[in-house]
Protein backbone atom coordinates (compact mmCIF):
# COMPACT_ATOMS: atom_id res chain seq x y z
CA UNK A 1 0.00 0.00 0.00
CA UNK A 2 1.05 3.43 -0.01
CA UNK A 3 1.73 5.94 2.77
CA UNK A 4 1.76 9.77 2.39
CA UNK A 5 5.00 10.90 3.77
CA UNK A 6 4.75 14.61 2.59
CA UNK A 7 4.75 16.46 6.18
CA UNK A 8 6.14 19.57 7.64
CA UNK A 9 6.77 19.77 11.08
CA UNK A 10 7.19 23.24 11.28
CA UNK A 11 8.39 22.93 14.82
CA UNK A 12 7.25 25.35 17.54
CA UNK A 13 4.70 26.57 14.90
CA UNK A 14 0.84 26.33 15.35
CA UNK A 15 -0.37 25.34 12.25
CA UNK A 16 -4.40 25.68 11.71
CA UNK A 17 -6.29 22.76 9.83
CA UNK A 18 -9.64 24.48 10.59
CA UNK A 19 -10.87 27.58 12.68
CA UNK A 20 -10.63 26.22 16.54
CA UNK A 21 -8.45 23.53 15.78
CA UNK A 22 -4.46 23.54 15.71
CA UNK A 23 -1.46 21.43 15.39
CA UNK A 24 1.73 21.14 17.25
CA UNK A 25 4.51 18.69 16.30
CA UNK A 26 6.73 18.45 19.07
CA UNK A 27 10.74 17.83 18.00
CA UNK A 28 11.23 14.17 18.48
CA UNK A 29 12.04 12.46 15.62
CA UNK A 30 12.68 8.73 15.34
CA UNK A 31 11.95 6.11 13.22
CA UNK A 32 8.87 5.12 15.29
CA UNK A 33 7.74 8.88 15.54
CA UNK A 34 8.23 9.81 12.56
CA UNK A 35 9.02 13.79 12.36
CA UNK A 36 7.64 13.89 16.16
CA UNK A 37 4.47 13.75 17.93
CA UNK A 38 1.63 15.68 16.90
CA UNK A 39 -0.39 17.86 20.22
CA UNK A 40 -3.74 18.68 18.86
CA UNK A 41 -5.37 22.33 20.08
CA UNK A 42 -9.33 22.40 20.09
CA UNK A 43 -11.33 25.60 21.11
CA UNK A 44 -11.14 29.19 21.40
CA UNK A 45 -10.97 30.84 24.58
CA UNK A 46 -11.66 27.87 26.27
CA UNK A 47 -9.24 24.77 25.19
CA UNK A 48 -8.63 20.91 24.81
CA UNK A 49 -4.83 19.60 24.52
CA UNK A 50 -4.92 16.23 23.10
CA UNK A 51 -1.79 14.06 23.24
CA UNK A 52 0.79 17.26 24.71
CA UNK A 53 3.61 14.45 24.11
CA UNK A 54 6.51 13.35 25.59
CA UNK A 55 8.23 14.83 29.11
CA UNK A 56 9.73 17.81 26.96
CA UNK A 57 9.61 21.15 28.62
CA UNK A 58 10.68 22.63 25.79
CA UNK A 59 7.08 21.33 23.82
CA UNK A 60 5.19 22.51 26.79
CA UNK A 61 6.37 26.03 26.46
CA UNK A 62 5.49 25.76 23.42
CA UNK A 63 2.08 24.80 23.91
CA UNK A 64 1.55 27.66 26.31
CA UNK A 65 2.70 30.06 24.20
CA UNK A 66 0.41 29.41 21.53
CA UNK A 67 -2.30 29.05 24.27
CA UNK A 68 -1.59 32.56 25.77
CA UNK A 69 -4.80 34.39 27.24
CA UNK A 70 -6.86 31.00 26.52
CA UNK A 71 -7.79 28.31 28.87
CA UNK A 72 -6.41 25.04 28.74
CA UNK A 73 -9.92 22.83 30.16
CA UNK A 74 -9.08 19.44 29.85
CA UNK A 75 -5.91 17.44 28.49
CA UNK A 76 -6.80 14.26 26.33
CA UNK A 77 -4.75 11.41 26.14
CA UNK A 78 -5.08 8.89 23.37
CA UNK A 79 -2.85 6.11 24.42
CA UNK A 80 0.22 6.12 27.28
CA UNK A 81 3.47 5.19 24.84
CA UNK A 82 5.88 7.85 26.51
CA UNK A 83 5.72 10.08 22.96
CA UNK A 84 2.37 11.05 23.83
CA UNK A 85 0.96 11.08 27.46
CA UNK A 86 4.07 12.34 29.95
CA UNK A 87 3.44 15.67 28.98
CA UNK A 88 0.09 15.83 30.25
CA UNK A 89 1.79 15.98 34.03
CA UNK A 90 3.81 18.68 33.01
CA UNK A 91 1.07 20.51 31.40
CA UNK A 92 -1.34 19.65 34.23
CA UNK A 93 1.46 21.44 36.79
CA UNK A 94 1.11 24.26 34.50
CA UNK A 95 -2.72 24.46 34.14
CA UNK A 96 -4.40 22.95 36.19
CA UNK A 97 -6.51 21.76 33.58
CA UNK A 98 -7.39 17.88 34.47
CA UNK A 99 -6.53 14.72 32.54
CA UNK A 100 -9.09 12.58 30.62
CA UNK A 101 -9.01 9.87 28.10
CA UNK A 102 -7.54 6.27 28.17
CA UNK A 103 -6.96 3.99 31.06
CA UNK A 104 -3.68 3.73 32.79
CA UNK A 105 -0.83 1.51 30.57
CA UNK A 106 -1.15 -1.98 30.29
CA UNK A 107 -0.53 -4.79 28.58
CA UNK A 108 -2.61 -6.73 26.07
CA UNK A 109 -2.31 -10.12 27.98
CA UNK A 110 -0.39 -11.18 31.03
CA UNK A 111 3.57 -12.17 30.33
CA UNK A 112 3.61 -16.29 29.72
CA UNK A 113 6.52 -17.54 31.80
CA UNK A 114 9.89 -16.47 31.02
CA UNK A 115 8.57 -13.60 28.62
CA UNK A 116 9.78 -10.03 28.37
CA UNK A 117 7.63 -7.34 26.82
CA UNK A 118 9.81 -6.40 24.25
CA UNK A 119 8.03 -2.55 24.39
CA UNK A 120 8.06 -2.37 28.27
CA UNK A 121 10.43 0.81 28.53
CA UNK A 122 7.99 2.29 25.85
CA UNK A 123 5.08 2.59 27.94
CA UNK A 124 4.21 5.56 30.55
CA UNK A 125 4.05 3.71 33.76
CA UNK A 126 3.04 6.92 35.48
CA UNK A 127 0.01 8.11 33.68
CA UNK A 128 -3.37 8.25 35.93
CA UNK A 129 -5.64 10.01 34.14
CA UNK A 130 -8.59 12.51 36.49
CA UNK A 131 -11.25 10.80 34.28
CA UNK A 132 -11.37 7.71 32.04
CA UNK A 133 -13.47 7.24 29.29
CA UNK A 134 -15.32 4.35 27.75
CA UNK A 135 -15.95 3.05 24.47
CA UNK A 136 -18.61 5.17 23.12
CA UNK A 137 -18.84 7.99 25.96
CA UNK A 138 -19.73 10.76 24.53
CA UNK A 139 -18.41 13.86 27.35
CA UNK A 140 -18.31 18.06 26.70
CA UNK A 141 -15.15 19.71 27.40
CA UNK A 142 -14.49 23.46 26.04
CA UNK A 143 -17.90 23.32 24.54
CA UNK A 144 -16.71 20.82 22.11
CA UNK A 145 -18.26 17.28 22.26
CA UNK A 146 -16.07 14.32 22.01
CA UNK A 147 -17.24 10.17 21.41
CA UNK A 148 -14.49 8.14 23.13
CA UNK A 149 -13.76 4.88 20.49
CA UNK A 150 -12.10 1.88 22.24
CA UNK A 151 -9.30 1.15 19.47
CA UNK A 152 -7.27 -1.53 21.35
CA UNK A 153 -4.22 -2.67 19.25
CA UNK A 154 -1.23 -0.62 18.76
CA UNK A 155 -1.91 -0.51 23.06
CA UNK A 156 -4.47 -2.06 24.81
CA UNK A 157 -5.83 1.22 26.17
CA UNK A 158 -6.14 3.26 22.70
CA UNK A 159 -8.53 5.46 22.20
CA UNK A 160 -9.51 7.89 19.40
CA UNK A 161 -11.72 10.67 19.38
CA UNK A 162 -14.51 11.63 17.55
CA UNK A 163 -15.94 15.27 17.24
CA UNK A 164 -19.23 15.25 17.75
CA UNK A 165 -21.08 17.44 14.17
CA UNK A 166 -17.62 17.16 12.34
CA UNK A 167 -16.62 15.12 9.96
CA UNK A 168 -13.19 14.08 12.21
CA UNK A 169 -11.62 11.75 14.39
CA UNK A 170 -8.42 12.37 16.07
CA UNK A 171 -6.80 8.57 15.68
CA UNK A 172 -3.55 8.41 17.69
CA UNK A 173 -1.87 6.25 16.13
CA UNK A 174 -4.22 3.29 15.55
CA UNK A 175 -4.16 4.41 11.60
CA UNK A 176 -1.50 7.26 10.61
CA UNK A 177 -0.98 7.98 6.60
CA UNK A 178 3.01 7.71 7.30
CA UNK A 179 3.17 4.18 7.92
CA UNK A 180 0.91 1.76 9.27
CA UNK A 181 0.70 1.20 12.72
CA UNK A 182 3.29 -1.06 15.32
CA UNK A 183 1.33 -4.13 16.64
CA UNK A 184 4.06 -5.57 18.86
CA UNK A 185 2.83 -8.78 21.24
CA UNK A 186 2.33 -8.15 24.30
CA UNK A 187 1.92 -4.49 24.94
CA UNK A 188 -0.44 -4.92 21.29
CA UNK A 189 -2.84 -7.56 20.04
CA UNK A 190 -2.75 -8.33 15.81
CA UNK A 191 -6.37 -9.63 16.61
CA UNK A 192 -7.50 -6.63 18.86
CA UNK A 193 -6.19 -4.30 16.02
CA UNK A 194 -8.34 -6.38 13.50
CA UNK A 195 -11.06 -5.65 14.96
CA UNK A 196 -10.53 -2.08 15.50
CA UNK A 197 -9.81 -1.63 11.88
CA UNK A 198 -13.26 -3.22 11.29
CA UNK A 199 -14.84 -0.71 14.09
CA UNK A 200 -13.21 2.22 12.18
CA UNK A 201 -14.46 0.77 8.56
CA UNK A 202 -18.45 1.07 10.41
CA UNK A 203 -17.96 4.76 10.91
CA UNK A 204 -18.56 7.69 8.88
CA UNK A 205 -15.65 10.09 9.47
CA UNK A 206 -13.68 10.61 6.83
CA UNK A 207 -10.86 13.00 7.90
CA UNK A 208 -8.45 10.98 10.60
CA UNK A 209 -5.70 13.68 12.16
CA UNK A 210 -3.28 11.11 13.73
CA UNK A 211 -0.61 11.49 16.11
CA UNK A 212 2.51 11.18 13.51
CA UNK A 213 2.41 12.66 10.17
CA UNK A 214 0.03 14.75 7.89
CA UNK A 215 -3.41 14.06 7.91
CA UNK A 216 -5.32 10.90 6.81
CA UNK A 217 -7.89 12.36 4.08
CA UNK A 218 -10.24 9.32 2.75
CA UNK A 219 -9.88 7.35 5.46
CA UNK A 220 -12.26 4.79 4.79
CA UNK A 221 -10.77 3.71 1.64
CA UNK A 222 -7.43 4.49 3.58
CA UNK A 223 -8.35 1.94 6.25
CA UNK A 224 -9.60 -0.66 4.22
CA UNK A 225 -6.14 -0.55 2.41
CA UNK A 226 -4.36 -0.94 6.02
CA UNK A 227 -7.09 -4.16 6.68
CA UNK A 228 -5.70 -5.92 3.36
CA UNK A 229 -2.23 -4.79 4.03
CA UNK A 230 -2.35 -7.22 6.98
CA UNK A 231 -4.61 -9.77 5.71
CA UNK A 232 -1.59 -9.77 2.92
CA UNK A 233 0.84 -9.85 5.66
CA UNK A 234 -0.54 -12.94 7.12
CA UNK A 235 -0.73 -14.60 4.36
CA UNK A 236 2.57 -14.11 3.12
CA UNK A 237 3.78 -15.42 6.55
CA UNK A 238 1.73 -18.74 6.41
CA UNK A 239 3.43 -18.95 2.82
CA UNK A 240 6.90 -19.25 4.46
CA UNK A 241 5.79 -22.29 7.24
CA UNK A 242 5.55 -25.68 6.56
CA UNK A 243 6.58 -29.07 8.04
CA UNK A 244 9.91 -27.51 8.35
CA UNK A 245 9.84 -25.28 11.09
CA UNK A 246 11.01 -21.74 10.75
CA UNK A 247 12.35 -18.79 13.02
CA UNK A 248 10.80 -15.19 13.56
CA UNK A 249 14.57 -14.18 12.01
CA UNK A 250 13.65 -16.62 9.30
CA UNK A 251 10.46 -15.38 8.02
CA UNK A 252 11.68 -11.61 8.56
CA UNK A 253 14.29 -12.19 6.48
CA UNK A 254 12.33 -13.46 3.50
CA UNK A 255 9.66 -10.97 3.68
CA UNK A 256 11.28 -7.55 4.83
CA UNK A 257 14.61 -8.13 2.26
CA UNK A 258 14.26 -4.77 1.08
CA UNK A 259 13.48 -2.76 4.40
CA UNK A 260 16.71 -1.77 6.44
CA UNK A 261 17.92 -4.18 8.47
CA UNK A 262 17.75 -1.91 11.14
CA UNK A 263 14.32 -1.86 11.50
CA UNK A 264 14.09 -6.15 11.11
CA UNK A 265 14.02 -6.03 14.94
CA UNK A 266 10.32 -3.89 14.63
CA UNK A 267 9.66 -6.54 11.74
CA UNK A 268 10.27 -9.45 14.06
CA UNK A 269 7.45 -7.75 17.04
CA UNK A 270 5.54 -7.30 13.96
CA UNK A 271 5.17 -11.04 12.75
CA UNK A 272 5.12 -12.36 16.27
CA UNK A 273 1.91 -10.65 16.68
CA UNK A 274 0.67 -12.26 13.39
CA UNK A 275 2.20 -15.68 14.58
CA UNK A 276 0.35 -14.99 18.18
CA UNK A 277 -3.02 -14.47 16.36
CA UNK A 278 -2.61 -17.69 13.67
CA UNK A 279 -1.88 -19.75 16.74
CA UNK A 280 -4.52 -19.02 19.17
CA UNK A 281 -6.74 -19.67 16.09
CA UNK A 282 -5.49 -23.07 15.50
CA UNK A 283 -3.63 -22.31 11.96
CA UNK A 284 -0.13 -22.30 13.19
CA UNK A 285 1.94 -24.06 16.07
CA UNK A 286 4.90 -23.22 18.05
CA UNK A 287 7.53 -24.46 19.28
CA UNK A 288 8.45 -25.48 22.26
CA UNK A 289 5.42 -22.99 23.19
CA UNK A 290 4.29 -19.22 22.24
CA UNK A 291 7.25 -17.00 21.99
CA UNK A 292 9.45 -14.33 20.24
CA UNK A 293 12.33 -17.19 20.57
CA UNK A 294 10.17 -20.17 19.46
CA UNK A 295 9.80 -22.18 15.71
CA UNK A 296 6.93 -22.08 13.90
CA UNK A 297 5.17 -24.37 11.78
CA UNK A 298 1.71 -24.89 9.95
CA UNK A 299 -0.64 -26.80 12.02
CA UNK A 300 -1.71 -30.56 11.84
Amino acid sequence: MKHDRTFDPRYGERVEILPGLCRLTANNPGPFTFHGTNTYILGQKDLVVVDPGPADPAHVDTILSVTEGARVEAILITHTHVDHSPAARLLQERTGAPIIGCAPHRAARPLMEGEVNPLDASGDKDYAPDQETADGETFEVAGITFQAIATPGHTANHLCFALEGEDILISGDHVMAWSTSIVAAPDGSMRDYMASIDKMLARSETTYLPGHGGIVRDAPAYVEQLKQHRLNRESSILSELGDTPRSIPEIVAKLYADVDPMLHGAAGLSVFAHLEDLTERGCTQADPGLALDASFRLSD
